[in-house]
C-alpha cells in the first residue's frame, strides 16, 4: 500500500472509535479520544513508523501529527455537542466515520487508477477525468454505506428500533456523503477537521427537518438527482465539482420538498447549461465564452441555486413547526429565486453573442462582456426564462395561480435587473460573480416573498 492508503486506513480505523460514545458513555469515550491526543503529541520521530503511519505532507515539517490532532479534536467537538446539546448521537457518529472510511474509499481508487507516481500523490487530483470521476464516486459511496452501517449501529446500541428511522439514516448518509464529497473538493483533500465539522452541523440541521419520504422513496430520488447529475457533467454543461453540488442540491430538493420543487430546479439547471452551448464558438470569438468549455462549477451552481435551497429548508421548518412563517412564503421565494436565475442566465447567454449592449446605469454603449451591459435580446430572453419558470409554477404547485405566476415572473425580471445594477457598479472592485448572482437571486426570491403577503393576508 501507498503511504497516503496506510494513514487513510488508520484514520478510518480511529474512527471507528466514536461508537466508544453510545457504548460505552461519554466518559469512556473521553478518556480513549484523550489517549489518542497524547499518543499524538509525543509521537515526534520523524523517522518512525508510527509517524509515518499517520504524518500528512505538513507534518514532516513541523515534526508534529498535527493532522491527527485537528481531526480527533473536530471529533471531540462534535462529540460535545451531541452529548451536552440536542445534536443526535447517530448524527456525531455516522458524520466521523462517514469522513474516515470515505477518505479510506477515495485513496484506494486513487491508487488504483494512477499510474506512475500520481499514486502517491497528495494533491487530490489524478492525470484524467475518468480516475476523478472514479475516486468521487467510491468516495461517495463507500461513504454514503459507513455513515448508514454506524448510525444504524447506534440505533441498534441505543435500543431505537432502526426500521422507523431508516429513511433519515439514508437520507443523512447520502447528504452528508455530498457534502464531504464537495467541501473536499473545495478545500484540499487532507483539510478533515473542515470537512467533518460542516457535514456534522448540516446534518444536525436536516435531522431536525425529518423527511417525509419512504426509505425506498429516498433511494429512488438519490438514483435519479445521481442519474442527472452524471448528464450535465458528460455533456459538459457542469464540472465534477458542479455535478456533485447538483446532486446535493437535487436530493435536498426532492426530500424536503417534493418532486414538483425538483422540476422547477432542474429546469433552470438543464436550459441555463444548455444555454452556455448556445452560439458558443461566437461567444469564444468575443471573449465572452464561459470556461470551461461552459462546465459549470460549484461557485456558479452555489450563487444561482443557494438561496433557492434556502428557500426549500425553510419550507420544510415551517412545514415541520420549527418556523412560525407560512411556508407558502417559502415557496414562492423559491420560485422568485430560480426566476431570477433563470432570467439573468438566459439574458447573458442570449444578450452576449450581440455587440452592442448598453450598460444599465447609463446607457452608454460597451463591449460585449461587460459588467451590466444589457441589449433589448438579453432581456426577452431574461424575461421568457422567468415566464417558463412561472409557467412550470402554475402548473406544478396548486397554490400558484395567475396572479402568482405574474408575480414570479415580476420577481424573476427585479432579480435580473438587480444583477445587472450591480454588475455595473460592484462587480469586480467589491462582489465577485458568483456574489452577485446570489444577492440577485436574494432579491427575488424576497421580491416574490414580500408581493404575496398582502395576497396571502387577504387570502
Amino acid at each position: 500500500m501507498t503511504s497516503p492508503v496506510r494513514r487513510a486506513g488508520v484514520f478510518a480505523a480511529l474512527s471507528t472509535l466514536s461508537l466508544a460514545v453510545p457504548l460505552a458513555g461519554p466518559a469512556i469515550a473521553t478518556g480513549v479520544a484523550a489517549v489518542v491526543l497524547l499518543g499524538a503529541f509525543l509521537v515526534t520521530d520523524v523517522t518512525g513508523p508510527a509517524f509515518e503511519a499517520l504524518a500528512y505532507p505538513g507534518d514532516y515539517e513541523d515534526g508534529r501529527l498535527y493532522g491527527l490532532i485537528t481531526f480527533v479534536l473536530s471529533a471531540v467537538v462534535l462529540g460535545l455537542l451531541a452529548v451536552r446539546s440536542s445534536m443526535p448521537l447517530s448524527v456525531f457518529v455516522g458524520t466521523v466515520v462517514l469522513v474516515g472510511y470515505g477518505n479510506l474509499a477515495e485513496r484506494l481508487v486513487r491508487a488504483r487508477t494512477a499510474t506512475g507516481t500520481d499514486a502517491d500523490s497528495e494533491t487530490g487530483t489524478d492525470s484524467g477525468t475518468d480516475n476523478e470521476i472514479a475516486a468521487v464516486t467510491g468516495f461517495c459511496l463507500i461513504a454514503t454505506i459507513a455513515a448508514v452501517a454506524s448510525q444504524a449501529a447506534v440505533y441498534a446500541l441505543t435500543n431505537v428500533p432502526i426500521e422507523s428511522q431508516l429513511p433519515t439514516i439514508l437520507f443523512l448518509a447520502a447528504s452528508g456523503a455530498l457534502l464531504a464529497a464537495l467541501l473536499r473538493d473545495a478545500f484540499l483533500i487532507y483539510d478533515d477537521p473542515v470537512v467533518m465539522l460542516s457535514v456534522g452541523l448540516l446534518l444536525w440541521l436536516l435531522a431536525e427537518l425529518e423527511p417525509g419520504l419512504g426509505a425506498i422513496e429516498i433511494v429512488g430520488a438519490l438514483a435519479v438527482t445521481v442519474a442527472l447529475g452524471y448528464v450535465s457533467y458528460a455533456l459538459d454543461t457542469a464540472s465534477i465539482a458542479g455535478m456533485i453540488t447538483g446532486i446535493l442540491l437535487g436530493l435536498l430538493t426532492v426530500v424536503l420538498g417534493d418532486y414538483n420543487w425538483f422540476v422547477v430546479l432542474i429546469a433552470f439547471f438543464g436550459i441555463g447549461g444548455l444555454s452556455t452551448k448556445f452560439r458558443y464558438t461566437r461567444k469564444e470569438e468575443l471573449g465572452v465564452a464561459e470556461e470551461n468549455n461552459g462546465a459549470r462549477g460549484s461557485g456558479n451552481v452555489l450563487g444561482n441555486a443557494a438561496v433557492a435551497i434556502a428557500a426549500v429548508l425553510g419550507y420544510a421548518a415551517s412545514s415541520t413547526a420549527l418556523l412560525s412563517i407560512n411556508a407558502e412564503l417559502f415557496l414562492f421565494a423559491f420560485a422568485g429565486s430560480v426566476a431570477t436565475a433563470m432570467s439573468d442566465t438566459l439574458s447573458s447567454e442570449v444578450g452576449s453573442v450581440f455587440e452592442t449592449p448598453r450598460l444599465i446605469t447609463t446607457l452608454e454603449p460597451v463591449d460585449p462582456g461587460t459588467d451590466g451591459g444589457i441589449t433589448w435580446q438579453g432581456e426577452v430572453a431574461g424575461l421568457l426564462g422567468a415566464a417558463i419558470v412561472a409557467g412550470l409554477s402554475y402548473v406544478l404547485f396548486p397554490v400558484v395561480d395567475p396572479i402568482g405566476a405574474v408575480i414570479i415572473v415580476a420577481a424573476g425580471i427585479a432579480g435580473m435587473t438587480v444583477d445587472s445594477l450591480l454588475g455595473a457598479t460592484l462587480e469586480g472592485s467589491v462582489l465577485g460573480n458568483q456574489g452577485v448572482n446570489f444577492l440577485a437571486t436574494l432579491a427575488g426570491a424576497l421580491v416574490c416573498a414580500l408581493l404575496m403577503i398582502p395576497i396571502a393576508v387577504l387570502g
